[in-house]
């Protein structure tokens, strides 16, 4: 395997991975740490120079939203409790943004560092 061909597998198994351990194991931490982990291929691998502005902007966004539906999901699944899936969904948006911050710190960090050199 090519060093361009580890980082959309790195994006791929990240999104699989936080669905799946949201609803199998939420709240772990070592699941947590392999997407941050991944996170950080994904970022220094994956995001080309044309696409730093749009990925930095998405991941914001994407924080942002998760963060606030987050929240939401929260009060909505404890108001009506339906079989722990208000719970599995927090922790797969909770995983989904333990695997975007460490990709968007990691591409934000090259992006001043280039700015600085320059």
């Amino acid at each position: 395997m090519e060093l361009k061909e580890i980082g959309p597998w790195a994006y791929i198994i990240g999104v699989v991975i936080a669905l799946l351990a949201g609803f199998a194991m939420p709240g772990n931490a070592m699941v947590a740490l392999a997407l941050g982990v991944l996170g950080l291929i994904v970022g220094l691998l994956n995001i080309t120079d044309k696409e730093v502005q749009l990925f930095l902007v998405a991941s914001i966004a994407f924080i942002v939203g998760a963060s606030s539906l987050g929240g939401v999901l929260e009060g909505l699944f404890a108001a009506v409790p339906v079989v722990g899936i208000g719970a599995a969904l927090v922790a797969a948006l909770q995983y989904m943004v333990a695997f975007t911050a460490p990709a968007a710190a990691i591409v934000g960090l090259l992006a001043l560092y280039k700015l600085s050199k320059d």
